[in-house]
């Protein structure tokens, strides 16, 4: 095996590639809007907080203002979200996710837990364990 440290590089980058093609086509076959894995994310943050403000929401998916502003507008769009006032602060724009975005989380919920089960085949729970750690270590490096 090669261990060098650019094939390893190369083999997470093949790895991410693999799974962005395997959701493309999952969300193809079920009929369901190509959204990019920021729009995933915020629908998956609203999926645990009922409401968020688009500041909270640019800091979780690591995105500026305006970026995260362009995405919420193409899930409101879509009709994925709903967008209110605070009711603690008129300045503050609170996202939810509507009815639609429900049933959308609920649909890629599924391919989700599809792709888990694919990604850890043949991975012990260890071997898991120590790809986490690793991988959170990497990441760490990053800060």
């Amino acid at each position: 095996m090669d261990f060098s440290k650019s094939n390893i590089i190369s083999k997470i980058s093949l790895v991410h590639s693999l799974c962005k093609d395997f959701l493309k086509a999952e969300l193809n076959k079920q009929g369901l809007p190509r959204l990019t894995s920021s729009h995933g994310h915020i629908l998956y943050l609203l999926s645990k907080e009922p409401f968020l403000s688009m500041q909270e929401i640019a800091k979780k998916i690591n995105r500026d203002k305006s970026t995260t502003t362009v995405l919420i507008k193409k899930l409101k769009d879509l009709g994925l979200i709903e967008i209110s006032v605070s009711p603690s602060d008129s300045r503050v724009k609170c996202v939810k996710l509507s009815p639609l975005g429900v049933e959308y989380n609920r649909h890629t919920q599924e391919i989700s837990d599809t792709l888990k089960s694919r990604f850890f085949t043949g991975l012990s729970s260890s071997d898991a364990q120590t790809l986490s750690t690793l991988l959170d270590k990497i990441s760490h490096n990053f800060d």
